[in-house]
């Protein structure tokens, strides 16, 4: 029997430190090389601090910054270590509160805005850290977040263009607007 363990204690210990030592560091190693930024989490800096990732959605609430897509993680928003989505339905009446919920935020906030509110500025993503939102979400904000920071919206409709990502490859997903990159350039002005 001890004859028959020691070849298999041994190979544990190989594949052990094989699969969980060697590959581990040869792929973050290559990691480091090719895609630095991307293997460090693709981390936004501002002013030599780190605001935040690129990858994760972030709470704003001040009318001078864009506001981010709800999040529906829990105990708090944008927890990337509770990532899910709400799991309710368009019938349910919670979603319905909170969707009424958020547009009455949206319209207290911008009184004079009457456009219609885009659906991605009152619904959750199914991960509830989406960084981005689209075109026209940004575009309900422009007047709000220009008035508040004393521009002209033309100015702040220059950034929203600038921060647009097309689609990938050129066909897949829709065009959007990372919030954080954004808001970072906004915080940039003079």
């Amino acid at each position: 029997m001890l004859k028959d363990l020691k070849p298999a204690l041994l190979l544990l210990l190989v594949m052990t430190v094989l699969t969980g030592v060697a590959y581990p560091l040869i792929v973050t190693g290559i990691a480091q090389v090719v895609f630095p930024r991307a293997a460090n989490g693709s981390l936004i800096q501002r002013e030599g601090k780190t605001a935040g990732s690129e990858l994760i959605g972030q709470p704003f609430a001040d009318p001078k910054h864009f506001w981010s897509r709800p999040s529906a993680t829990s105990p708090y928003p944008y927890n990337a270590s509770s990532s899910s989505g709400s799991n309710q339905g368009p019938l349910n009446p919670a979603l319905t509160d909170a969707v009424a919920s958020r547009i009455k935020a949206l319209r207290n906030a911008d009184p004079g805005n009457t456009a219609p509110v885009p659906v991605d500025l009152v619904t959750a993503s199914g991960s509830g850290l989406d960084p981005h939102i689209s075109p026209a979400a940004a575009e309900y904000q422009v007047a709000r977040v220009a008035k508040a920071r004393g521009t002209t919206p033309d100015r702040v409709r220059a950034l929203v263009a600038d921060s647009t990502e097309g689609r990938q490859l050129g066909i897949l997903g829709e065009p959007r607007v990372n919030v954080l990159k954004l808001n970072v350039a906004l915080d940039a002005l003079p």
